[in-house]
């Protein structure tokens, strides 16, 4: 029979998340910790050493697609300092982790949330609304800070003991501390942080994804965290800077995007992505393979033009044919990469609207 757990933990691998299972885990329950996963956020490769450190039962869930889909809509609560939907990601997280429970045979969803610590998501009334739009206020136990919120029904049920918990509240970390030393943690891990959309440089790359793909998907984003990013218009072009970017970026071709290499010289590969297969005008295409053997040093030492294969989908065998350019990183159409600041604009005027201001 599979395992049934008494909890589900969001789990990020940040301190306050470990301590969250672990002070019920103390309790005699058996918790099942979910760590989320998508382009944006989450970090697979590191399950076996939670497991090891911290006596966690960790598991991943990919929730890339639904995630983008929300951010495509627009978060409903708007984007904290940069792209960031910090109290929708929440309420998204703790939804899908009461979708999951029943699965785990788990009767309540844990969250290591501490009130007062951040400033949008993480306020007394943010919290409320969050449990609230989710629709886990039945279910959901912030173990860190119960005590310094109402009681919830499953403290009321007796399924967690509240004069256990720790009562912490506030964004210092003295308390978390003392208990991660009372465990015995062999590493205290900062707190977990991470998120790409909160970082300007991710953001910059995101953004256009956002207001050019139709229909956005986890690999769009995938693709977008790789190599340099250029834009002309709606056009999208992924340029590698190394062998290992190169590799990534042709692993995340679709079969109807644009694959660009240098023929005679060494260089970079390069992903046209062609939302909804539509075809690229011929300028835009000269320009991409302009600015992909820009980049091939050889390739513009030789002088004059060279050529640049276009392949349609992965591999090399595809509707290939070349196309004869001078390498140009500048090219006359206008390929640019997206800068942060306009984006800033474009974001701030996009959620006036959903608000309808």
């Amino acid at each position: 029979m599979p395992k049934t757990y008494d909890a589900v933990c969001l789990f990020s691998g940040g301190l306050d998340s470990i301590l969250a299972a672990r002070v019920v885990m103390d309790q005699g329950l058996a918790v099942k910790c979910l760590h989320f996963t998508s382009p944006f956020f989450g970090h697979p490769e590191r399950m076996a050493k939670w497991a090891a450190l911290y006596g966690l039962d960790v598991e991943c869930v990919d929730v890339g697609d639904a995630f983008v889909a929300m951010l495509h809509r627009g978060p409903a609560n708007g984007y904290g300092k940069v792209l960031n939907p910090c109290v929708d990601c929440k309420i998204f997280m703790l939804a899908r982790a009461r979708e999951l429970m029943r699965s785990y045979g788990a009767r309540c969803i844990l969250s290591g949330e501490v009130v007062g610590q951040r400033p949008m998501s993480q306020r007394r009334d943010a919290l409320n609304a969050i449990s609230r739009d989710a629709g886990v206020r039945g279910v959901l136990v912030r173990p860190l800070c119960a005590r310094h919120l109402d009681i919830s029904p499953v403290e009321e049920a007796g399924i967690i003991d509240r004069d256990r918990l720790p009562a912490i509240a506030g964004r210092g970390r003295k308390v978390q501390l003392e208990l991660a030393r009372a465990y015995g943690f062999a590493e205290i891990p900062t707190p977990a942080g991470g998120c790409k959309l909160a970082e300007s440089e991710s953001a910059r790359r995101y953004w256009p994804v956002l207001r050019a793909a139709p229909r956005p998907t986890a690999a769009d984003f995938d693709l977008a965290n790789v190599g340099r990013q250029y834009w002309c218009g709606a056009h999208w072009l992924t340029v590698g800077r190394n062998r290992a970017d190169n590799e990534r970026i042709e692993s995340l071709a679709g079969e109807a995007d644009l694959v660009l290499r240098t023929v005679d010289f060494p260089g970079p590969l390069a992903v046209g992505r062609r939302f909804d297969a539509a075809d690229w005008p011929a300028e835009v295409l000269r320009g991409a393979g302009a600015l992909v053997a820009s980049f091939s040093g050889k390739a513009v030492a030789a002088g004059g033009a060279v050529r640049v294969s276009v392949t349609v989908g992965p591999g090399r065998g595809r509707d290939r044919f070349e196309l004869a350019v001078a390498p140009e990183r500048t090219p006359a159409v206008g390929w640019a990469e997206p800068g942060w600041n306009a984006a800033k604009v474009e974001i701030r005027e996009r959620m006036r609207t959903l608000r309808g201001e």
